[in-house]
C-alpha cells in the first residue's frame, strides 16, 4: 500500500474510532460500488468474470436507466438519495446560480460545499438513524449535507490505483464490530476514461473493464477472508453509459447565433447556455429548428419525461443532441491541444438511448439469487439500499415497490407518497 493510501486508512480508522459511541455492532453490511461509465452491455460483452459470478448470485437488471442529464455528479447523487437532478439539484456537472458568485463544478472547492445539495444521501440517512457511514470518493460525499458528516470520509484522489482503492475499503471492514461502519462506497473511473479517450468499442475500454472486474473480485475475496459473507451485502452500480462520438458529427454553435450574446455552462454531449437579458426570445428563435441534431428548448418546456426544468439553476436555454454528436465553437475546437484527451466516445444524451444505460447489480444474504429484472430507474435504488440497512428512506421520488422483489424476505417499509 502506497504512503497515501496508508495515511488515508489511518485517517478513516481514527475517524471511526472517534464516532464509536453513535452506534451499536451493525447486524447488517452494505457496499455501494460504481463503476463509473460501465454500459450495460460490457458485463456479457467484455471479460467480467466476477462481476458475472456476483450476478449469479444476486440480483441483476437488464439494464439501468440513468436520469436526465446522463452525467456523473446528477446521477450518482440520483442513485444515493433517489430524487431526479431536477429535485436534489445536482442538475448538471457543472452549474450556474445566479444566487452564488462561482459555478458549481465537479472538480472545485464548490463540490465540498453544503448549499449546492439537497435531498438526503444514504450516509446521512445512516448516520441520523444511529448507523456509521463511511461514502469513500462518492459525489457530495465531501460536503456536511443537512448539517451532518458522515463518520468517515476522504478528498477524492483518482491517482489512487483500483488495488489501493480496494485496501481502502478493505481496511475500513477489518475493524472490529462495534467500530465497523454499516455503509460504505467505492469509486473507479477506469472505463469511463477509456471510453471518453479511445470509445467504447476499443482494446483499452476492454482492458480497463478487466482491471475494475479484478478490483471487484479482490474486495468479494476479501470480505470472505474478513469472515463478513453473511452480513455484507454488495451493489455495483454505474451512472450512465457511452456511445461512440464520430469526427464527422460536430455542430458549431456559431454557425448559428453570436456568441458575445450567451453564456456558455455545458456543452459537447448536452447544450446548456444562458442569453444576456432581453435576448432569450432571439436567441431561441435562432437556434430552434435550424440544425435537425439538436434539438432546443426553454427550460420550462423541456419534454415531461426528463423531469427536467423546474430547477432555477437550470439555465434557459436547453439544446438536446441526437447521439454521437457534439456541440462546440470554432474557437474551442481549433483551441484543442494536440494533447488534448482525444473526444472518441460521450455520454449525457437522451436517457432512453440504449448506450447511456448502465449497469445494476446486487447481491447479499437478504437478496434474491440468480434473477435478471426488467430495466430499472436509478431513482429506485435509494429505497432498496435503505432497506438492506432497514432504515427508514427519506422522501424521494422512487417507488419502493419496483425492487421489493429483489429481496428473498421483504419487510415493511414506509412508502412516501401523496
Amino acid at each position: 500500500m502506497k504512503g497515501a493510501a496508508r495515511i488515508f486508512v489511518a485517517i478513516v480508522i481514527a475517524a471511526v474510532t472517534l464516532g464509536a459511541q453513535r452506534a451499536a455492532p451493525p447486524d447488517s453490511i452494505l457496499l455501494l460500488i460504481s463503476f463509473d461509465g460501465w454500459r450495460w452491455d460490457y458485463i456479457d460483452r467484455e471479460p467480467a468474470p466476477n462481476l458475472r459470478a456476483l450476478a449469479a448470485r444476486g440480483v441483476r437488471a437488464a439494464e439501468l436507466i440513468p436520469s436526465f442529464p446522463t452525467f456523473t455528479f446528477p446521477n450518482h447523487y440520483t442513485i444515493v438519495t433517489g430524487l431526479y437532478p431536477d429535485h436534489h439539484g445536482i442538475v448538471q456537472n457543472t452549474i450556474d446560480d445566479l444566487a452564488y458568485p462561482e459555478r458549481f463544478s465537479m472538480s472545485a472547492a464548490t463540490a465540498r460545499e453544503a448549499r449546492w445539495w439537497g435531498g438526503e444521501p444514504i450516509w446521512v440517512t445512516t448516520e441520523r438513524q444511529g448507523r456509521r457511514a463511511a461514502p469513500l470518493s462518492w459525489p457530495g460525499s465531501e460536503a456536511p449535507i443537512g448539517g451532518e458528516r458522515p463518520t468517515a470520509w476522504a478528498r477524492f484522489d483518482d491517482t489512487l490505483t483500483p488495488a489501493e482503492r480496494v485496501q481502502q475499503v478493505l481496511a475500513v471492514l477489518a475493524l472490529p464490530a462495534d467500530l465497523r461502519p454499516s455503509f460504505l462506497t467505492m469509486y473507479f473511473s477506469d472505463v469511463d476514461h477509456a471510453g471518453h479517450e479511445s470509445g467504447p468499442e476499443s482494446r483499452e475500454l476492454k482492458a480497463a473493464v478487466s482491471r475494475l472486474d479484478d478490483a471487484l473480485g479482490q474486495i468479494v475475496a476479501g470480505i470472505g477472508r474478513l469472515g463478513l459473507d453473511d452480513r455484507t451485502t454488495i451493489v455495483v452500480v454505474s451512472d450512465h453509459g457511452m456511445t461512440p462520438t464520430p469526427a464527422d458529427r460536430v455542430i458549431f454553435l456559431d454557425d448559428y447565433i453570436d456568441l458575445d450574446a450567451i453564456d456558455f455552462v455545458e456543452f459537447g454531449a448536452f447544450l446548456q447556455l444562458r442569453p444576456y437579458p432581453g435576448l432569450l426570445d432571439p436567441i431561441y428563435r435562432q437556434l430552434h429548428g435550424r440544425n435537425p441534431h439538436l434539438a432546443i428548448y426553454k427550460r420550462e418546456e423541456l419534454p415531461a419525461r426528463f423531469h427536467y426544468g423546474s430547477n432555477p439553476r437550470i439555465t434557459p436555454i436547453v439544446g438536446v443532441l441526437d447521439e454521437g454528436w457534439t456541440v462546440t465553437t470554432h474557437e474551442r475546437e481549433a483551441a484543442r491541444r494536440p494533447d488534448a484527451m482525444a473526444r472518441n466516445g460521450a455520454h449525457g444524451y437522451d436517457p432512453q438511448l440504449r448506450s447511456m444505460h448502465g449497469l445494476f447489480v446486487a447481491a447479499g444474504p437478504r437478496v434474491r439469487r440468480g434473477i435478471v429484472v426488467a430495466p430499472l430507474e436509478n431513482i429506485h435504488i435509494y429505497d432498496f439500499l435503505c432497506t438492506i440497512l432497514k432504515l427508514t428512506p427519506a422522501k424521494n421520488d422512487g417507488d419502493p415497490a419496483v425492487t421489493k422483489d429483489f429481496l428473498s424476505a421483504v419487510e415493511a417499509r414506509p412508502t412516501w407518497r401523496d
